[in-house]
Parts: C-alpha cells; sequence; structure tokens
C-alpha cells in the first residue's frame, strides 16, 4: 500500500505557515509527506527541513516522496514528544515553522493489518503507530481491568455505553482470548441496544478510538509536546496544529490560550505582578475547518479542525 491521498486542510496549513524560502521547517507528523512536500517546494537551497514519524512505513514513503529535495531535508524515525532533543543533536534550537497533523493517517486505516479499523473481520488487535513497541491493542483488552477499560473508552471514545462495552470486553475475554478486529467489534455492538446501533455512526468507532488514543499515548504526548513546540519558535515563527476530535482541540486550544495570556495574578489585581509574558498570539480565534469541496472528496476529513498559533 502506498500514502496517495492528500493531506487535510493542505492548502489552509501552507497559508498560515507563512513560508521563508531560507526558514527552518518541522514536520512532527511526516506521514507521506503531503504537508512537507508543499513545504519544501517553498524553500530554498538555504531552508532547512526536518520530517519525524514514528511509523517505520510513513517514514519509507516519505522518503521516496521528498527524494527531490534530499539536498534540504533530513528524516528522522521519532515521536514528535522528542523534537526538541533530536534539533538539538543537529545544532537547532529555533525553527521557523512547525506543523502538526493528529490521530491516525489513511495509511493506517486502509492497512487492515495495522488493525486500526472496525470495518474489517479478521485483522490483527494491533493499532501500534510504533511497531517498536511491544504493547498492542490485544494486550489491552485482555488485560486492563473493567474499570480501566471503563475509564478509557468513557474518557477518550466519549461514549455514553462505556460501562456495557467494558463489561461485556471482560465477560467475553473470560470464555476466549480477544485477538481480531472482528471479535472486538462483535462484542462492543452486542453491548449496545439494537435501536442505537442503527442510527448514528459504527457501534465500535468510539472504542477503537479510546483504545487507540491509550495505546499511543495520543493525548499525554501533546499535552506534553506542545508548550515545548511553542517555546522553540523564532518570533514571526508559527505552529499548525490538525486534530480530528475534540478532546485533541481542546488541549491546543488551551495551551495555544495560555502561550498568549499566561499571567497568574488574580482577576482583581490592577497590575500584573507574576511577571509571565505572552509568547505570541493564536491566528485562529475559532478553528479552520474544510471546505464543503474537500469534505466531498475526503469524507475523513469532515472532523478535522486547524488551529495557529504565531510566536512574538
Amino acid at each position: 500500500m502506498e500514502f496517495k491521498h492528500k493531506s487535510v486542510l493542505l492548502d489552509e496549513t501552507v497559508e498560515y505557515l507563512n513560508i521563508k524560502p531560507d526558514g527552518i521547517y518541522v514536520d512532527g507528523t511526516l506521514g507521506g509527506g503531503g504537508h512537507a512536500y508543499e513545504v519544501c517546494k517553498r524553500l530554498s537551497a538555504k531552508g532547512r527541513f526536518i520530517g519525524i514519524d514514528q511509523d517505520e512505513d510513513a517514514i519509507r514513503a516519505a522518503t521516496e516522496r521528498l527524494s527531490e529535495f534530499k539536498d534540504r531535508i533530513q528524516i528522522i524515525r521519532a515521536n514528535y514528544c522528542e523534537m526538541q532533543k533530536a534539533l538539538a543533536e543537529m545544532e537547532i534550537y529555533k525553527v521557523d515553522g512547525i506543523v502538526l497533523d493528529l490521530g491516525v493517517s489513511s495509511y493506517q486505516l486502509d492497512d487492515p493489518m495495522r488493525g486500526f479499523t472496525y470495518r474489517t473481520e479478521d485483522a490483527p488487535l494491533d493499532m501500534r503507530m510504533d511497531k517498536r513497541q511491544n504493547f498492542t491493542a490485544k494486550e489491552l483488552v485482555n488485560t486492563y481491568s473493567e474499570m480501566e477499560l471503563y475509564r478509557i473508552i468513557r474518557d477518550y471514545g466519549e461514549d455514553k455505553f462505556a460501562k456495557n462495552i467494558a463489561k461485556h470486553i471482560v465477560a467475553a475475554r473470560k470464555e476466549k482470548e480477544i485477538e481480531t478486529t472482528g471479535e472486538l467489534t462483535e462484542i462492543i455492538k452486542a453491548a449496545i441496544p439494537a435501536k442505537i446501533r442503527m442510527s448514528g455512526g459504527h457501534p465500535a468507532k468510539r472504542t477503537f478510538q479510546a483504545i487507540r488514543i491509550e495505546l499511543n499515548r495520543e493525548l499525554e504526548v501533546l499535552q506534553k509536546s506542545l508548550e515545548d513546540m511553542v517555546g522553540i519558535l523564532n518570533p514571526g515563527g508559527r505552529i499548525c496544529v490538525i486534530t480530528f476530535h475534540s478532546l485533541e482541540d481542546r488541549i491546543v486550544k488551551n495551551i495555544f490560550k495560555k502561550s498568549e495570556y499566561p499571567c497568574t495574578c488574580p482577576r482583581d489585581f490592577p497590575v500584573c505582578v507574576c511577571g509571565k509574558k505572552p509568547l505570541g498570539k493564536a491566528l485562529t480565534r475559532k478553528p479552520v475547518v474544510p471546505s464543503e469541496e474537500e469534505i466531498g472528496y475526503n469524507s475523513r476529513s469532515k472532523s478535522a479542525k486547524l488551529r495557529v498559533f504565531e510566536r512574538k
């Protein structure tokens, strides 16, 4: 399989980056190199691009796609939470732009053997974004307690049937270890009333999302990394973050707000005494969303939101 799809909110992201030909740009979720290609096209021979991804398939695909720019790029296999360290090892301490396109890629969803999709019956329960990690979705589903399963399905899947789904998973695995995406999907379906299953989206969607987020520590990594990324931007530098569900978007919105309004003084203080200064400003008071045209040719873009912060 290949990374062929057009990156979500591609034109909007590239425009907001306000690319300088001789600047330094980082893509922390390189994927197939869709955003990266458009950035590299706009760089001169003096510009630099660093692509980071933890997925070996993405690294392979992006390396091939970006081969014409090999004089100005460097590709690293790592989680984007290691960005600051990786850049320091290259003696880069400030950059002009950062892109994060969060969540699971279309390639990962379309390859059934990666175990991200609930639409394939006999795929292994994997869901690892980094195959160097030993712990898989299969281990998670078969070892987490009922209370732990309930917590992640409730918090990360925002599913109102989380308690019953967790209960059904635990009951099913007492009879037989849960091994495939199809087995898990059927268990989830049985935990949701038939009337509810007939309306709305796929009944397993929220639980699969929750397991994937927990397994790959997605929200934890974003929460811990984003402030550091704002900190390594040059004056005028911008960070563009694309999210696909409310949990991610809330984290991005709050960190950008905190970076713009860091003062911790009580509201009734006449002047600021905490000494915390704004780092810049959010350029998107409301998130940028895909056009109807984009949603038409890429239905997966429907829930995408882009937020942008510019360093002072």
